[in-house]
């Protein structure tokens, strides 16, 4: 195989496994019952009965299953700016990477992975039709692309945590002692780097990191 063909291979498997990983977090949230309506709804009680943390996570888990949903949005903003927390200026490639569902995105990747491979076939066997093999190879790549795009733009967001606690301590070290380093507050978004035991590595926006308990943060994506 050469270097193209081991590359572009690298690429479909990666397309195959985002698909295939898409299609089964939209199926295990409707399997729970947990669609983008139902976890909406719990994040206005929990915003309602004073609960802030909580109500951004089930906002931030429910625009996963409807990234399109303006209300979805507006109350996710009017809980952080209640708090006087910032909130994500989303890219305007991230906006329109992330505008589609996750089973659509899912069938995207899967049928430009069909029509380039089918071209590539078709090259073999039909040789006199190189203009439809390469519109369709040039549609599959573009499918192809469009779920590697998604990918990209949820990844920030697949590894993303909120503060549930009124105040979660970060620590230098995952152990329950010691003077923290700084304090994160209630609903405050942070990026997961690594697991350890009882306690998370993140990231704040400024770029901080340190250790803090599980039972302070919960992660956007079960």
């Amino acid at each position: 195989m050469t270097g193209a063909g081991r590359s572009a291979a690298i690429v479909l498997g990666l397309v195959v496994a985002w698909s295939a990983a898409a299609e089964a977090e939209e199926a295990h949230a409707e399997a729970a019952q947990y669609s983008a309506a139902t976890l909406y709804n719990l994040g206005n009680a929990y915003a309602r009965s004073g609960k802030p943390g909580l109500a951004v996570l089930n906002y931030e888990r429910a625009s996963l299953l409807a990234p399109d949903d303006p209300d979805i949005e507006a109350n996710l903003r009017t809980v952080r700016d209640s708090l006087h927390l910032p909130m994500d200026a989303a890219s305007g490639f991230t906006r329109a990477a992330t505008r589609l569902r996750p089973t659509l995105v899912a069938w995207l990747g899967l049928t430009g992975l069909l029509l380039l491979g089918g071209s590539l076939l078709a090259g073999r066997s039909e040789p006199r039709l190189r203009w439809r093999r390469r519109g369709a190879a040039f549609v599959g790549l573009t499918l192809i692309g469009a779920t590697l795009g998604n990918a990209v733009a949820l990844w920030p967001t697949l590894h993303a945590a909120v503060v549930i606690a009124a105040s979660a301590p970060v620590r230098a070290s995952p152990v329950p002692m010691g003077e923290p380093l700084f304090t994160l507050t209630e609903a405050d978004t942070v990026r997961v780097a690594a697991e350890r035991e009882d306690f998370l590595l993140v990231q704040t926006r400024a770029g901080r990191r340190g250790w803090v308990s599980r039972a302070d943060i919960v992660a956007v994506r079960r």
